[in-house]
């Protein structure tokens, strides 16, 4: 039987080659195996932006964080170079947003300890920009 019959539009579904019926995913989604590098790069913002507001207390301004893969272009008022996060301020409709951009971000890194420590600083530089405070006031251990 072919694949298709002529004449119709319906497809008929085959087994895979060897017979033992249709495969699936090899590791269901509770486990780690799952986790892509996009989702461990959210969870290393979402730890810094925490681990800031846990410091900052009430003095944390109200802000969203987002993650994109790459900047679409450069702002008018930064330079040449691939930013690795960028602020947005507030408007009168929405809050003040706070981007980290991944790609470039893990080009930078050697291994995962370097991104999760870079995002920390790049976190902690962009909320001190919006609090208008140098970033080791709000992070001793920033840079290091």
């Amino acid at each position: 039987m072919s694949p298709s019959m002529p004449g119709t539009s319906r497809m008929v579904r085959r087994r895979e080659r060897h017979g033992r019926g249709l495969r699936g995913p090899l590791a269901w989604p509770p486990v780690p195996a799952m986790r892509s590098r996009r989702d461990e790069f959210d969870d290393y913002v979402l730890d810094a932006a925490s681990r800031l507001e846990s410091t900052c207390g009430r003095a944390f301004p109200v802000v969203e964080f987002a993650v994109e893969d790459v900047p679409r272009g450069p702002a008018p008022w930064e330079h040449a170079e691939v930013p690795l996060g960028r602020v947005y301020p507030a408007s009168a409709s929405r809050p003040a947003r706070i981007v980290v951009y991944r790609r470039p971000v893990e080009t930078r890194a050697s291994g995962t300890r370097d991104v999760a420590a870079l995002v920390a600083d790049i976190v902690t530089e962009q909320v001190a920009g919006l609090l208008g405070v140098r970033p080791e006031e709000l992070d001793p251990g920033f840079g290091e």
